[in-house]
């Protein structure tokens, strides 16, 4: 009786195991289909307020060329790259996805600026995705963790996340620090859809007014692969560079400690800096070392005084 009892359980296990192993393949087939050539339509549209005199802001729509791209694919760990296509000639390095199997780091957005460091519990993220979304300047912006779903033939992953201001607010719009953010990431039949509830939060002295929320519907449509062309070329040529950037930020994020960023320096953003460097740096003989020092003394500059990045 022992032995069938000892054979049944060694049954379950193996059974639960292999449906973990299948579910974990479909995740990241889910997870890798969202590489491709893409027209992108943005629609953002604030839908209600709990203030009486709120004036709501005009919809915001916009549209672009997009390419996303693995730039990095370990057993628990996917990095996707977006680069922006202007015209026939001209490429923007825009946001960047990364995903982690049952991650237990995350840094979640307090505000002006600033990241606090979490460490979750792993029997809280068993079969989790944690999205990690960072800045054109490779900088952090938000994450958040969560079960992808497949079910009734559709794949789609939710999470919600504390943010910045979104770029298309952050310059115009000083009555809220806070986008709390709900992300809802769908495979569909045309490409994906980035599918948003948000709620934009003014955050004072630990507490949050509601200001108003906002429906996102972002489509990534598939076009055909040699539109991006072009950016599959200027990756290979800064793709070196845009590494050396991702090493130096993932030592800051390895302190676990809070980061926070200026805003500004000398009247310039962190973006505008980098993307300075990196032409310099590329015009000549390319070198890792030389690359990451000079890198770190940019990053720096803009990081809180407690913050240091060792320039060894």
């Amino acid at each position: 009786m022992k032995k069938v009892s000892l054979i049944l359980m060694l049954a379950v296990f193996v059974m639960s195991a292999q449906a973990q192993k299948k579910k974990k393949a479909s995740d990241i087939q889910a997870i890798k289909d969202m590489c491709g050539c893409y027209e992108v339509e943005f629609n953002f549209a604030e839908t209600f307020s709990p203030i009486e005199d709120y004036e709501f802001h005009d919809n915001y729509r916009s549209g672009a060329l997009e390419y996303v791209f693995p730039v990095e694919e370990r057993k628990d760990k996917i990095v996707l790259q977006h680069l922006l296509v202007i015209g026939d000639t001209m490429i923007i390095k825009h946001w960047r996805q990364d995903w982690l199997y049952e991650n237990t780091d995350l840094y979640s957005f307090h505000k002006d600026n600033t990241w606090k460091y979490q460490a979750l519990d792993k029997n809280d993220v068993k079969g989790q995705w944690t999205q990690k979304v960072y800045q054109v300047d490779d900088g952090p912006r938000y994450e958040g963790t969560a079960t992808w779903v497949h079910v009734d033939g559709k794949s789609y992953w939710e999470a919600k996340s504390d943010a910045p201001l979104p770029r298309r607010e952050f310059s115009k719009r000083d009555d809220y620090n806070v986008m709390a953010r709900e992300n809802r990431h769908e495979i569909t039949e045309y490409g994906w859809l980035h599918e948003q509830d948000n709620q934009k939060v003014l955050r004072e002295d630990g507490e949050d007014k509601v200001l108003a929320w906002e429906k996102g519907w972002n489509t990534y449509t598939k076009t055909k692969d040699d539109k991006c062309a072009v950016a599959k070329e200027w990756w290979d040529e800064h793709e070196a560079y845009w590494a050396d950037v991702r090493t130096v930020w993932d030592e800051l994020f390895a302190s676990k400690s809070t980061v926070k960023i200026k805003k500004k320096v000398n009247d310039k953003v962190l973006f505008m800096q980098l993307f300075v460097l990196q032409d310099e740096l590329l015009a000549e003989d390319y070198e890792s070392e030389k690359a990451q020092k000079e890198i770190k003394a940019v990053i720096q500059k803009y990081l809180d005084s407690e913050q240091r990045l060792t320039m060894n």
